[in-house]
């Protein structure tokens, strides 16, 4: 156990549960924690996580969020625990236990290791397989999907997919012109590589796209998908297609009335990517650039070659070929979208990183050794960089475990034109940040965005991402839907109709549209009623608030609340109605960032979340 109950309580309060902190109140070991304890000891790369026990969620806490409220019996509830540990999953887990005493309540820590490649996958033993498998993506406990439990074995048995032979298939099943592509493009990356001298055989067989069964040569999975011929592909996998759909329009063709054109491409990889590739970029909008010392000018695709072809050959690489699904390119009027079968294997916040787990390892080195793929792990930062040099919108990226499948999106958008400053305008008095700013564009393009999208556009945390997603919420600019890891937001018709007046923003969990309401003369002019039981207001008080109106920036606003806090000490509802706005909106704007700035101060410091916490000026 490498951390303290005190940075593991530091770090919860700060940032919430994540993808190694977890909270219960311990009160029993049921389904939920056994959930967690297979999440932890699944997780690649993790190192395990920790659950404290005693500890919970404080309900109507403003800052922080969680509350210690101690176990009845530490000692029963780590033998309960270990216990379970043992006996409940296929495997043991062997967890390491503390007890920690804080304002005379015990809590207990437990930290879930991560276990060996060899152990992998710990599943609960009543549930079996798939169901009582667990991976943690982020803060949330996911089951495995059956890519996830292959990348366990395949760990175990360092044989993947696409190492299966098709042993009803044979070496004339593939296509001598894509071995020969494969030469072709293998021999530009590296004119001394030693298998171009190769027979065709034995170069299949030394990159295990064959193998020699019983004196027969059979292809592999990866040599039929990447060098088999039309008909043979058709025969295996009918449905391992790359289809590119042109939609008209933002929204996908719902009316059977309303056709849409697509191009549907079946062969083997050498020959399908380079002609996805052109038909999308053929087909994109284009811009056009004035080279130097020339005169003549020359269209060029608004998405840049990079973006496509990396998106197009990690929708390949990385797709997965246990399901019998075509992956998908679809151009929208606005925006590009890639959708290929199976989840990421690495975690959310991880793409992008130097390295990569590969799903398909021996497709992925031939696409590496002919340079269709850049440097391993490259090809989200390439991504990345090439929209970025370009001026456009970052590119975003969701892995949906429930659908089990990956998405890329280029927006045919700068980033910001004159068009989003113009409509952003609106929205100035709400002192948005540009992390909210993009996000908002990105919403109005799209119709929705999740936190996946949000910490793409913004590379942020995840919960830097979820706080500012709720921010925007609270001001009644988006609404939210789901729950849990399949939240999203759409926008309200506050955010695409901002010229109409609306009322005050909607308390936190609300998460209703605000419709546009006509400002009264008591709204835009009289005082609201003081909160039950406060005093009256001191007249040059009362004028400052009735001064501000409802669209006052927030630099002239906090001067009125230090100047209310320097008279009494107010709790946070009470300054919310008193400023007639949404309280979620008031605690996020003003008060947490003026209590951060020593600007005010809590009167209960010691007790966060206490039910009477008020603010001072300092």
């Amino acid at each position: 156990m490498t951390l303290t109950f005190d940075e593991l309580w530091k770090r919860l309060n700060d940032l919430d549960e994540s993808v190694q902190i977890e909270a219960k109140a311990g009160e029993q070991i049921g389904p939920s924690m056994l959930e967690t304890i297979s999440a932890f000891a699944n997780e690649p790369g993790r190192q395990g996580g920790y659950l404290l026990l005693g500890v919970r969620r404080a309900e109507d806490a403003l800052f922080p969020t969680y509350e210690i409220v101690g176990v009845p019996d530490p000692d029963k509830l780590q033998t309960d625990l270990a216990s379970q540990c043992r006996s409940q999953f296929n495997v043991p887990i062997r967890p390491q236990l503390a007890v920690e005493t804080r304002d005379s309540k015990r809590v207990v820590i437990a930290y879930i290791p991560e276990g060996g490649p060899s152990e992998k996958p710990f599943y609960i033993q009543s549930r079996g397989l798939p169901k009582g498998a667990f991976r943690r993506i982020g803060s949330s406990d996911q089951k495995c999907t059956d890519d996830d439990l292959a990348l366990f074995y395949q760990a175990q048995s360092s044989k993947s997919l696409d190492e299966a032979v098709i042993a009803d298939a044979d070496i004339n099943d593939l296509d001598p012109a894509a071995i020969q592509e494969y030469r072709r493009t293998r021999r530009e990356a590296n004119p001394t590589a030693p298998e171009l001298a190769y027979s065709d055989e034995d170069l299949l067989y030394s990159l295990s796209c064959a193998s020699r069964v019983n004196g027969v040569t059979h292809p592999t999975i990866a040599g039929l998908i990447l060098f088999g011929k039309h008909a043979a592909i058709r025969r295996h996998f009918p449905l391992m297609r790359v289809d590119y759909i042109r939609v008209p329009g933002r929204e996908w063709v719902k009316s059977p009335d309303e056709r849409f054109d697509s191009i549907d491409m079946l062969g083997p990889l050498m020959q399908v990517i380079p002609r996805a590739i052109n038909a999308v970029l053929d087909d994109v909008p284009k811009t056009f650039r004035l080279p130097a010392n020339s005169n003549r000018r020359e269209d060029v695709p608004l998405v840049p070659r990079t973006a496509i072809r990396e998106a197009i050959v990690n929708a390949v690489m990385h797709r997965s070929y246990r399901q019998s699904q075509p992956i998908q390119i679809i151009r929208y009027s606005n925006r590009l979208e890639i959708r290929n079968p199976g989840i990421s294997l690495v975690p959310d916040d991880r793409l992008g990183e130097p390295g990569s787990q590969q799903r398909n390892p021996k497709i992925a080195a031939v696409l590496h050794e002919t340079r269709f793929a850049e440097t391993k792990g490259s090809g989200i930062r390439a991504m990345r960089e090439a929209l970025t040099q370009a001026g456009l919108s970052p590119p975003t990226f969701e892995s949906d475990r429930d659908k089990d499948t990956f998405v890329v999106t280029f927006l045919f958008h700068h980033f910001l034109s004159a068009e989003d400053v113009t409509w952003l305008g609106n929205f100035t008095n709400l002192e948005l940040s540009e992390g909210e700013q993009r996000a908002l564009v990105f919403v109005r393009e799209v119709g929705a965005i999740n936190n996946s999208a949000y910490r793409d556009l913004n590379r942020v945390e995840t919960l830097i991402a979820s706080g500012q997603l709720r921010g925007l919420r609270d001001l009644g600019l988006l609404e939210q839907r789901g729950k849990g890891a399949a939240t999203y937001y759409v926008p309200t018709e506050r955010l695409l109709n901002p010229t109409a007046t609306y009322s005050v923003a909607p308390s936190a969990g609300k998460a209703q549209s605000q419709e546009p309401t006509p400002a009264t003369s008591s709204q835009s002019q009289g005082f609201p009623a003081l909160p039950q039981g406060f005093p009256p207001l001191p007249k040059e008080l009362a004028a400052a608030i009735a001064d501000l109106g409802e669209r006052a920036r927030p630099s002239d606003v906090k001067p009125v609340i230090r100047r209310l806090c320097a008279w009494r000490a107010i709790r946070a509802e009470e300054l919310a109605a008193l400023l007639r706005r949404g309280q979620p909106y008031v605690t996020r704007t003003y008060l947490t960032p003026m209590v951060r700035d020593g600007e005010l101060k809590f009167t209960h410091p010691d007790q966060p979340a206490h039910p009477q916490q008020a603010y001072e000026a300092t």
